[in-house]
């Protein structure tokens, strides 16, 4: 065997007649451009070598490619030649067989190169997939076209519009797997080369072949309608069905050509910005700036829940889904029986989707053990409470835990709005407290709030974000101060609502106008489903730390009467038994029409547009006061927070990047003509930092 030194993009050695091409770009061989050169130029080598009868393509054993490469988005770099379409076409082209030898993950481009090639044999575990549409793109580089010719058309449709991935095994009897084998996956694709080369096999290019799809125009009639009703005002998914079909009708290259016209069409879309935005604050929000690298990571091997409501049963099974054992507390045996069997129901609920097994069910459960003391804590790694969102409940809790806790446990706080610097002042150990704040339903939502206490130890912030990470959420830190980022945030956007209601509006026009705008749910019903009762009590809770009386909102009449929500069958809409769906109702009219009364207001036409403006701009100046004042690191975790806990529309990427995205100075101008109606209130004033912004050409830092 032959070998050039190592230290290359490309690695070229030889075994026997077969060159072999080593993808060198750790950590995921990202083909970037020394890559993309280096694979054209062992390529050429290998063409020019006449001792060379075939070619290998490969990352190793550990990865072949995760497509392009990130660090050189938005560089010149990420487009000059050879791009990846030139790359493929030159091993396409190869007059010597090519073999892709794949092992762990082929995305994105990294698929579109080992599409390119004649041949691919792959370990059996190896993870597939053309994610673009995540980005608001689609694949640009052939997968469009060649992806259909070797697996079909209903599969193909099936993975660019979902981008979701598969292992290489479901794959088996299509033309994308020639060879399945369990190791050595490069080893095995020197000796299909051989095998190749020795029966005289023809290079064999999938741009050659014809498209398997019967019942073709049924199959994407289904699927337009499917990926229509599930697109939500974003181009690419429709786009990926399109381009798609092209596969069908279109010669080859014209196919080619229609896909990169609308690649590059995409990649100016607000739509796609705001996803490449999306991908790029969930790699940020990790990178703590004064967390250094390698900060020790404390272990958690058992974990301890307080509270068996929804929100600790949500809580409990995030780290039963990663086999960790969890301790249960609380204080009466009806509530802990209650919450067993919530979680058992649910788990169940999955099983009969055949998304589990039964004996998972089983596996899970019995990583429980339900407690009715504190003592049963002694021995857990962290703890988290989920009681009742009130301090001095808090301060008996951990109260006991300080007495309890072995030395070095973690112990956390769910709260979502109350200053985690006196609940850690409860403890005599202030240093091992933090907040991690889920969002519920806990086991769904995607959202943790690690919250920073002024004495939070580095350790146990890097050990917090580390089990986010675990148990597959997206975690956000965020500094102390009332509600956090999200809530805090909330709370302006709750009073630009009620405002409007108090304008003019009703319930039902603002919550259409947001959902209009992309937010899952408007305000009011959001509110109804999650009980208006918890922002009473908070109401009353700020009124009285002020030292002032409270002046109850339009809310607060409405809980006054009983009407919590979906819970009570009554809130800001009526609710049938059984049912979701929200029915205006003629009492929420009077209260209103008699709180505008009690204020001398008369109401005035509300438009649409004027509804989205005040709420989401209030939510953007709320923001830019967080970023000032270091309660978030980044405006881009103010964004993560509002994507993945409060249904703010992905496809405009938060509030902070669609503020960016309609232009700082239009921001301004509208908080500006807010802030001069005559009695309105101060919250209105331009943050500093937007107004620093606008003047600076638009970004927000």
């Amino acid at each position: 065997m032959s070998t050039d030194a190592p230290n290359e993009a490309l690695i070229y050695t030889r075994r026997g007649a077969v060159a072999v091409l080593t993808l060198n770009n750790p950590p995921v061989n990202g083909l970037g451009y020394a890559l993309r050169c280096g694979i054209v130029a062992g390529l050429e080598r290998a063409l020019a070598d006449t001792e060379v009868s075939a070619v290998v393509l490969t990352g190793g054993e550990k990865v072949f490619s995760g497509g392009a490469d990130v660090r050189e988005f938005g560089t010149p770099k990420s487009t000059m030649s050879p791009n990846l379409p030139e790359v493929i076409r030159a091993l396409e082209s190869s007059p010597k067989p090519v073999v892709a030898a794949m092992a762990g993950h082929a995305l994105g481009g990294g698929l579109e190169l080992a599409l390119g090639c004649h041949w691919r044999v792959l370990r059996r575990d190896a993870t597939l997939g053309l994610p673009e549409v995540k980005l608001g793109l689609l694949p640009g580089a052939g997968g469009t076209q060649r992806l259909p010719r070797a697996v079909g058309l209903q599969t193909a449709l099936e993975m660019i519009t979902s981008g979701e991935p598969r292992k290489a095994a479901t794959f088996a009897g299509s033309l994308l797997v020639d060879e399945l084998v369990d190791t050595d996956v490069v080893s095995a694709a020197v000796a299909f080369a051989e095998r190749a080369v020795a029966e005289g096999r023809a290079p064999r290019r999938l741009r050659d072949l014809a498209v398997d799809a019967p019942d073709a125009e049924s199959q994407l009639t289904q699927v337009r309608a499917k990926v229509a009703a599930a697109a939500k005002g974003q181009p690419a998914p429709l786009a990926c069905v399109e381009r798609v079909a092209d596969s069908l009708t279109l010669p080859f290259d014209e196919g080619l050509k229609r896909e990169r016209e609308t690649f590059l069409a995409l990649m100016v879309t607000p739509e796609s910005r705001a996803a490449r935005h999306v991908f790029a604050a969930e790699r940020a929000a990790g990178k703590i700036p004064d967390l250094p690298e390698g900060t020790p990571i404390r272990d958690i091997r058992q974990v301890g829940v307080i509270g068996a409501g929804t929100m600790g049963g949500g809580i409990t099974m995030n780290f039963l889904n990663i086999g960790l054992p969890v301790v249960l507390l609380e204080t009466q045996q009806e509530a802990l029986d209650r919450g067993l069997a919530t979680i058992r129901r649910n788990y169940e609920a999955t099983a009969k989707k055949g998304r589990m097994t039964q004996e998972q069910v089983e596996q899970r459960m019995a990583l429980i053990t339900p407690t009715l003391e504190y003592a049963g804590l002694a021995e857990v790694d962290l703890v988290i409470e989920a009681v009742f969102e009130n301090l001095a409940v808090k301060e008996q809790v951990f109260t006991q835990l300080d007495a309890v806790c072995k030395p070095g446990a973690i112990l956390a706080s769910n709260t979502s709005y109350l200053d985690l610097n006196k609940i850690a002042a409860f403890t005599r150990r202030p240093a091992d407290v933090v907040g991690l704040h889920f969002f519920s339903p806990a086991n769904v939502m995607r959202l943790l709030e690690v919250v920073r206490g002024a004495a939070t130890a580095p350790d146990v912030l890097a050990t917090a974000m580390a089990l986010g990470k675990k148990i597959k959420k997206v975690a956000v830190v965020s500094g102390v101060c009332d509600g956090f980022i999200g809530n805090r945030m909330l709370a302006r956007y709750g009073a630009a609502a009620n405002a409007l209601i108090v304008a003019g509006a009703t319930p039902q026009q603002v919550d259409q106008a947001l959902e209009r705008f992309g937010f899952a749910m408007g305000p009011f019903r959001v509110g109804d489903l999650a009980g208006l009762d918890i922002g009473w009590a908070t109401r009353k809770r700020r009124a009285e730390e002020a030292g002032v009386p409270h002046d109850p909102v339009i809310a607060d009449r409405i809980c006054e009467l009983g009407r919590f929500g979906q819970k009570t069958g009554s809130g800001w809409y009526r609710y049938e038994a059984g049912v979701r769906e929200p029915i205006p109702d003629p009492v929420v009219d009077q209260i209103i029409a008699d709180y505008r009364a009690a204020k001398g207001v008369t109401p005035r036409p509300v438009s649409d547009e004027e509804v989205v403006q005040r709420c989401v701009f209030a939510l953007v100046n709320e923001g830019a006061r967080i970023l000032a004042e270091g309660i978030a690191a980044r405006a881009s975790d103010i964004d993560l927070v509002y994507l993945n806990g409060y249904g703010f529309p992905k496809h405009r990427g938060g509030p902070m990047c669609y503020a960016i995205e309609v232009g700082l100075a239009t921001v301004v101008q509208a908080l500006q003509r807010f802030a001069a109606e005559p009695g309105a209130d101060a919250s209105w004033q331009p943050a500093p930092r937007l107004l620093q912004g606008a003047a600076e050409g638009g970004s927000l830092r």
